[in-house]
């Protein structure tokens, strides 16, 4: 079970308790979660408890709540693919870096940074029984215990407004690199612990609300809309090497895709008109 602050109420942590077992698979998508009574006695909360923790996973858009019915599980959001020229390819060194500003804007209109800016390493859980963890394993085309996760968040102009994870198909990676704290880009750090390249594959953009695990980590109410852009990087030779997955805060950034340079040249690589 994930470790909760000493000071989170009763109910949010009886609601990080029951979206485990979602995650897990002990209530499945288009269940009916147990009773208010039945929760209350599986639990030893009292029902107000339950019917908070309830209503805090129906903003974070985990459960829908039909009056007169009872509570179900929803079912995972439906993927939209958007394809790109491949000319367009990049390697990937931690892209939403460059994507997202780097910090305050002061009067003089120039970019500046706060101290403690930057991406930090917040854990590495164990990888397995989680939905994020078991399409990790399918897009890497590996069992769940040959990967490793790490776990960050990007702060800009003072406040976390990112939350990363990352799988790769390497065991173990190095004990400093996982460190809580640790700064720094992850993805050329998780390159050179690997020893491999890394290109873009496939990148997915989509919205979900902040559930209850990235609401504490962005320090949003759950249920707040996210952004979030997934994929695969694999080496030159198309060998998958890193699942991604970036939830960021939709108040403070967008999803931009540029089919033309800086310039005015037509493609990607000036070859040739963009598609």
């Amino acid at each position: 079970m994930a470790t909760h602050r000493s000071d989170t109420p009763l109910y949010r942590r009886l609601a990080r308790q029951l979206q485990e077992r979602i995650d897990a698979g002990t209530y499945p998508a288009g269940s009916r979660l147990p009773s208010e009574p039945e929760l209350s006695a599986d639990f030893g909360v009292n029902r107000l408890t339950v019917r908070q923790a309830v209503a805090e996973l129906e903003r974070a858009a985990v459960l829908e709540i039909r009056r007169g019915v009872g509570t179900f599980v929803r079912p995972p959001s439906v993927r939209v693919s958007i394809a790109v020229d491949p000319r367009s390819q990049r390697f990937d060194l931690g892209s939403v870096h460059r994507a997202l500003p780097l910090g305050t804007e002061p009067p003089n209109g120039v970019a500046g940074t706060v101290e403690g800016d930057g991406e930090t390493v917040v854990a590495a859980p164990t990888v397995g029984g989680s939905a994020e963890d078991d399409e990790a394993a399918r897009q890497l085309g590996r069992a769940t215990g040959e990967l490793s996760r790490v776990d960050t968040v990007i702060r800009i102009g003072g406040r976390p407004r990112v939350a990363n994870s990352y799988w790769v198909p390497t065991r173990p990676l190095p004990a400093e690199l996982l460190r809580p704290g640790r700064p720094g880009n992850m993805v050329p750090a998780l390159a050179g612990a690997a020893g491999v390249e890394l290109e873009y594959d496939w990148r997915a953009f989509g919205a979900i609300g902040a559930d209850l695990a990235d609401a504490e980590l962005l320090g949003v109410p759950p249920g707040t809309p996210l952004l979030v852009r997934e994929g695969v990087s694999c080496t030159p030779d198309g060998t998958p090497a890193l699942y991604v997955r970036r939830r960021i805060d939709g108040s403070s950034a967008r999803f931009v895709l540029h089919y033309r340079e800086p310039g005015g040249t037509d493609g990607a690589d000036g070859s040739g008109p963009a598609r």
